[in-house]
Parts: structure tokens; sequence; C-alpha cells
């Protein structure tokens, strides 16, 4: 198959092309570098299978150019992190929703099959843990620009849903906490700040404090259960949850941290206000229902969090 991945030089869109030129696929990555690296792809950039083409989503000519050149795409394109989103609010919208219009439209018009991710954010601050993908969203108020990436993320979503009510074969893949060795903790991701902080010996800085919980899944499993979503006909026309249900807090976290790299770091608790510079929401619990990915394609991630940390603190060293 010829596949393409938009936002291909993410975190997670270097391990997925990774895997399918792997399993055999040609792959061809559009990313404008905004916050992808060539360096996630650097193990397949010589690959006869793989190309790479510099630009944005929001190219409608180019991007019409690639999904003809393509069997199938995965849309990962994206603005991600908090930092970034609070930073810039604006371009966070607009590369979300304008974006992803760009690429569902030609998908649609050319017939292609296409997996568009979105992210546990949409659930906003929804109580009803664990969050199944038939729940009510309970998004902040439009003042706080915290809240316009899971707004974005919701508008993209409607807009892949009224494609699909069309005849579009679409699938909607909900991420949760993803890690593994590669990511970056630039934008705000904390694991990857806070292995870099144990390491050094640097504080780690807690944001909050810290009894908010999170489930951290695995990038090899996220990988694993997006190529299986794509592969499904059953799975078109749904929207899945995929992470890890291994809830812990991020005090824990710390100190789970700072067992694996046998640091002294001392834990510093920071006011949102103060790490973000403004007071912010933020969901005190964030673990996803995985009935809906498991009766479709029988999913269920296999990384225990243990196992994956050690792995990004041998790949930070």
């Amino acid at each position: 198959m010829r596949t393409l991945i938009t936002g291909g030089a993410g975190f997670i869109g270097g391990h997925l092309a990774e895997r399918l030129i792997a399993d055999g696929h040609a792959v061809k990555v559009l990313d404008d570098l905004s916050t992808g690296r060539r360096s996630n792809l650097a193990a397949i950039l010589d690959h006869p299978m793989f190309t790479f083409t510099e630009g944005s989503v929001a190219d409608d000519g180019l991007v019409g150019e690639c999904v003809a050149r393509s069997d199938r795409i995965f849309h990962l394109a994206a603005a991600v992190g908090v930092q970034r989103v609070v930073d810039r609010p604006v371009e966070t919208i607009l590369t979300n929703v304008l974006g992803s219009k760009v690429v569902l439209r030609h998908a649609a018009e050319q017939g292609r099959r296409i997996l568009i991710t979105s992210s546990s954010e949409i659930y906003g601050k929804s109580e009803a843990v664990p969050f199944a993908e038939t729940d009510d969203c309970v998004l902040g108020p439009p003042q706080s620009v915290r809240w316009s990436y899971a707004t974005s993320k919701a508008v993209a979503e409607s807009l892949a849903m009224a494609y699909a009510s069309r005849g579009s074969e679409t699938i909607i893949a909900r991420l949760f906490n993803t890690i593994g060795p590669r990511q970056s903790g630039s934008y705000g991701m904390v694991v990857p700040r806070f292995v870099a902080a144990a390491l050094a010996g640097d504080p780690i800085r807690i944001f909050g404090d810290g009894t908010q919980t999170r489930c951290f899944c695995n990038v090899a499993d996220v990988v694993d259960a997006l190529v299986r979503l794509m592969d499904a006909d059953a799975a078109t026309g749904g929207v899945f949850n995929i992470g890890s249900t291994e809830e812990i807090t991020i005090e824990q976290l710390a100190d789970l941290i700072l067992e694996l790299t046998a640091g002294e770091s001392v834990k510093q608790f920071v006011p949102y206000a103060e790490a973000y510079g403004e007071a912010i929401d933020d969901m005190l619990r964030r673990v996803p229902n995985l009935r809906a990915i498991h009766e479709t394609i029988a999913w269920r991630p296999t990384h225990p969090l243990r196992e994956t940390l050690l792995a990004i603190i041998e790949f930070v060293k």
C-alpha cells in the first residue's frame, strides 16, 4: 500500500512510518517541521520505499497531489503540547481545523480511507471516568485559550463524521498520553521533562499539586493500534480510544522516574499560573474505556509503564 502520513516527522508519526516501512508499505510523509524533526525519521530517510515532502497540510494543491499518489492516509498533523497551545492559540485552531478540512476533503473526493488522530483532551472536564467514545464532551469556556486545542479537535472530529455520513471511509483515533523514545519535552510533555531533569539532577517541576492522574501508553502499542484500525473494514465510521488504563498520579510518576534513574532531584510544585503564564483548568483524571477498540480489533496495550520508562531513560542517556 502507498501510505501518506501528515505530520509524519513528529514523535508518533516517525514511529508509525518506521512500522509501515517494516511491514513492506511505501510511505510518504508530509510535514512542515514546525514541531516535527527529520531526526525522527533518521532510520528510514534513505529507504527506497520512503519519501519526505516538507510542506503544510493547509496547502490545498500540495495535499491534493500527495493524496492522489497514496492509497490511504494517516492524518496526524496538528499543533500539540499544552505550552504551545497556551502560547499560540490562533495557530492551534487554524492548524487543527483548516488542516483537517483540506485533508478530509481530498480524501473524500479521491475515495481514500483516512484515519485522523484526535485527543483525550476532547473529553474536557467530564467526570465520567473511564471515558467512553459516546460520552459527552465537557469543554471549558472560549475565554480560556487552554481549551482551544480540545475545541479544534472536536470540530475536526465533527467534520470527519460528516464526511463519514456521506460514505467516506473515515476512522477517528482518540489518543491518550503517548510516550516513548524520541519524544520531546519542548512543548510541555511531562515524561521527557521529568526524565531529563532527573538525569541532570535538576528540580522536577510538577505543575499543580501532582494529584492529577494520567495513563501513559507506549508509542509502539499506539502505532500497533493505528495500523490495525486502518486495516480493519469494521473500524470505518468509528471513533476509538487508544491508550493505557494503568493510572498514576503525576507526583507518583515523578517518584517512579527518580527511582528508575537513581536520581536525587527535588520535586518542585509549580502553580499553573506560574507554569503557563495564566491559571488554567486541568483534567483531574484521564482514563480511557477501551471496550470499543478491543471489540473491533482485539487490541490492548502490552507494555507496562515501568518498562516504557526504562526504555526512555536509556534512550536519553
